[in-house]
Formats: C-alpha cells, sequence, structure tokens
C-alpha cells in the first residue's frame, strides 16, 4: 500500500509523504506580493493555451474552456472577488487550482509543456516591459514640463554655480534645458534595456526545455516579444533584465534628487529664487510662517530605497548556480518597490515643474553680486590682446578691488578699471553686463536666449519623434 497522502496535498505533492509546516508555507510563499502579477500570469496562460490547441496537446475545445477560465478568473480578480490562498503558495498554483476548480479537468492540461521556472520568468518580463513603457511615458510628461518652463524662462537670468559658488550667469531657461538632458539620458538607458527585456523565455519549461512538439515562436508572437530566447537555462535563470532596471532607475532617482536638492535650496529663504505650489508644500506644526518643500525632500529621500532594491537585488544574483533557485523569489518585492517609487517621484515633478514661479529679480541680484561676468572681463582682455593668464590676474584684481569698495563690475568707473589695464575701454560695460555676458555665449549648447529656444525647438521635435514611435 503506499503511503497516505498528507491531507494539505500541493499540486506538486505527489513526491511527499509530509505536509510542509505553517511556518515553512508562510515563509516560502510568495502570493502575498506576486499576486500584482495576476494580468500577466493569465496572458501568458493564454498565448500558452492558444499555442498548446495550434500544435494538437489541446483540442479545440479545450483550449476555448481553458481561456474562457482564464478570462472569468481575471475579471474575479479584477473585481477583488479572488480568495487567494497561502497554501497554494504563489500567482501561479493561485490561478491553475482556480481553473482546475472552475472547469474541471481540463484545467490540469494547462501546464503541459511548461513549469512555473518559464512561467514566472515570462510573467516578469511582460511585468518589466509594462513598467518600462509607463514610466518612460512619465519621463516624456515630465520632460514636456521643462521645455515649457524653459521657454517661459529663457531670457530670465540666473547665477550659474560650480562649487555651489556663483561662476557665471546663464538663464534660468538654459538650467531647466540641463535638467531635460539629465533625463533624455534616462529614457535611453530604459528604451536600450527593453530590448533586453522583450525575449520570451516560455518554452523553456524548468531548465532543459520539454520533450512536447512546442512553438516558441507563435507564443512569441502572441505576447509582443521580439523573439524566443535562445538557451533554456539562462532563460529562466536570467534576472539581469530587473537589475538594469534597478540600475537605470538608481540613476534616475540620482538626477531627481539632484532636482530637489536645488529646489530645496532655491525655495529657502536665504536664496528666495523660486516659489513652488501650496499643494506640493506643507507646514509645520508648530511654526506658522513655514511652507516646507516636503515633496522634493521626500524625492530626494527616496533615491535610497530605489539604489537599496538595486543593491538587493544584485546581492540575490551574485552567487547563484544555473539555473533557477528560491532565491529568485526576493527579485519581485525590491522590484515593486522600486518602479512604485519611480513613478510615484516622476509623476509628482510633471506635476509640481509647471507651477514653479521664478523670482526674477532676485535671480539677478544673485548674479550681479557674485561677481559672475569676471571671466567675461577677463575674455575681454584676451581679446584685446592680453595672454590670459596676465588676464585672469589682472581680473582678479579688479574683484578685490571691488569687494573693498562694495561694488559690483558694472558699477566700477570706467576711469578705474582703466588703471587695472590701458586695454580697458568703454565697451567693457557691454560685457560686465548680465545680459551681455549671457548673449555672448551665442553657439551651440551655450546660455544665449537665441541658443536655448533653439534647444527647447529641437527637445521638441524630439519629444514629438518619440511619442510616434512608441510601442
Amino acid at each position: 500500500m503506499p503511503p497516505k497522502k498528507p491531507e494539505n496535498s500541493k499540486l506538486w505533492g505527489g513526491r511527499f509523504n509530509e505536509p510542509t509546516t505553517p511556518f515553512v508555507e508562510r515563509f516560502t510563499a510568495s502570493i502575498s506580493f506576486d499576486k500584482r502579477l495576476y494580468q500577466y500570469d493569465i496572458d501568458g496562460s493564454v498565448a500558452h493555451a492558444k499555442m498548446l490547441r495550434k500544435v494538437g496537446i489541446l483540442t479545440d475545445k479545450e483550449e476555448v474552456d481553458i481561456v474562457n477560465g482564464l478570462e472569468a478568473i481575471r475579471r474575479e480578480i479584477d473585481n477583488e472577488k479572488f480568495d487567494w490562498s497561502t497554501e497554494l503558495e504563489d500567482i501561479h498554483m493561485n490561478i491553475e487550482s482556480a481553473l482546475t476548480k472552475n472547469i474541471g479537468e481540463t484545467g490540469k492540461k494547462l501546464h503541459t509543456g511548461r513549469s512555473r521556472n518559464d512561467q514566472i520568468a515570462t510573467d516578469l518580463r511582460l511585468y518589466a516591459r509594462d513598467q518600462i513603457d509607463q514610466i518612460s511615458e512619465l519621463i516624456t510628461s515630465l520632460q514636456k514640463a521643462l521645455v515649457d518652463l524653459a521657454g517661459k524662462e529663457a531670457t530670465t537670468i540666473f547665477p550659474g554655480f560650480t562649487h555651489l559658488q556663483t561662476a557665471q550667469p546663464v538663464t534660468f531657461g538654459h538650467h531647466m534645458m540641463a535638467w531635460f538632458e539629465m533625463l533624455s539620458r534616462d529614457f535611453d538607458r530604459l528604451q536600450d534595456c527593453r530590448k533586453r527585456v522583450n525575449l520570451s523565455p516560455l518554452g523553456s519549461a524548468a531548465l532543459a526545455g520539454t520533450t512536447f512538439p512546442i512553438d516558441r515562436d507563435y507564443t512569441s508572437k502572441l505576447l509582443g516579444f521580439d523573439c524566443p530566447s535562445r538557451n533554456s537555462l539562462d532563460a529562466v535563470s536570467d534576472r539581469d533584465f530587473v537589475i538594469e532596471i534597478a540600475a537605470a532607475g538608481t540613476l534616475l532617482m540620482t538626477h531627481l534628487s539632484r532636482f530637489s536638492e536645488e529646489l530645496v535650496l532655491w525655495t529657502s529663504a536665504q536664496f528666495n529664487f523660486i516659489e513652488l505650489p501650496d499643494s506640493f508644500c506643507t507646514g509645520s506644526s508648530i511654526m506658522p510662517q513655514k511652507k516646507n518643500p516636503d515633496v522634493p525632500e521626500l524625492i530626494r529621500g527616496k533615491f535610497g530605497r530605489v539604489a537599496g532594491a538595486y543593491v538587493s537585488l544584485i546581492s540575490v544574483m551574485k552567487s547563484q548556480p544555473l539555473a533557477y533557485n528560491k532565491d529568485n523569489q526576493e527579485d519581485k518585492e525590491p522590484l515593486f518597490d522600486l518602479v512604485d517609487t519611480l513613478k510615484d517621484c516622476l509623476y509628482a515633478y510633471a506635476q509640481m515643474v509647471p507651477s514653479i514661479k521664478c523670482n526674477r529679480e532676485v535671480m539677478e541680484i544673485a548674479a550681479i553680486k557674485g561677481f559672475s561676468t569676471a571671466t567675461d572681463l577677463a575674455d575681454y582682455l584676451v581679446k584685446k590682446g592680453t595672454p590670459f593668464r596676465d588676464a585672469h590676474e589682472t581680473v582678479g584684481k579688479v574683484v578685490s578691488y571691488a569687494i573693498d569698495e562694495q561694488l559690483s563690475l558694472p558699477d566700477i568707473p570706467l576711469e578705474k578699471l582703466a588703471q587695472f589695464s590701458s586695454s580697458i575701454k568703454a565697451d567693457v560695460f557691454k560685457v560686465l553686463s548680465l545680459e551681455g555676458s549671457v548673449e555672448a555665449r551665442n553657439h551651440v549648447g551655450g546660455t544665449s536666449p537665441t541658443q536655448v529656444m533653439k534647444a527647447i525647438e529641437s527637445a521638441k521635435i524630439d519629444l514629438k519623434t518619440r511619442e510616434s514611435e512608441s510601442p
């Protein structure tokens, strides 16, 4: 007589004579978090069922029954009426068990020619592809907002900084377009990653493929993949694409954190360069005058979540032998969290940027106070025939004099300026003005309003092309 089956027998329980303990059941289950993959799991199962019918493993009726049963389960989950079971471990077993319960023995045929290993790999790639597309759309929305703001502030004088010290005057529009360029690289990285995501592991089965006459090209096409993966061992164990999304996301959050740091500084009373909308700020429980830039501060802080997810994911994979290992279950929660964080932060910025108000006069005064046209004076002397190092020294002395006399460079009388160099003539005040400084940098990538507007027009073309080419 064969041993009596345990009462809480699993779908895989034929080889086991003892039930798993409640602790192990809870510890190994993933249904609490991987249930959010249900749409992708059902999509993969529908494609698999259609392929099984195509190659003659399922009859037409069996395929119809399975597909209809899966779609009924999808509706049940959509309406939050599905009964999730920890005992059934994961999204795959929950759906397969419900299918068999609803349509009978035919439901047991769905898993023919596949494994949970290639099933979860397929689910994750479908999810990752969808999330890349959603994140990319949010990046585009933020970039549109930046382009609009840059256009409004193309002539607004703004102190450019290095080492957080006033360096040279730029335009605020030019500064916003710098943010635009950073996001363009983030977008491109995600699109490049998408190429490696969009491969179908379905049909790789547990690790070695299957003896059934499956058609992997067919399921790949049904699911919108570019092609099937080329090696079954790699297909079920690869999580490079998840790590790559986390790496790209970490760089994206680095940029958003840098943006946030600037906004926090600019909104402070000490800078007072910009105002954020009230709807994106909060007050103090004790200090009634406070308007705290909580959203940028939180986004700055959330960098740690995404970077932490990246470290977690790469740590999960670093010592794994081929092929699938249970460690891989630890890939989902970091991925889900970092994706949610990226989308929330991008959405917040896309909504906040259009309402940023510039305190133009404050910005201009700050640029004047910082002797930001000193380099222009040095360039002026060089153009008059003075060697650059000599010009640099001369301008340093001019700045020292201005500090002692509490003057800005344009306020120093011509007679005094001429004492520092005989090359200085009345035309010097054109280069010492903030407007003259930014206008003089009229070349590709420069800060002149003319170049800023050209950059904006180019960006609009790029965004329009991007939208027309989006999948």
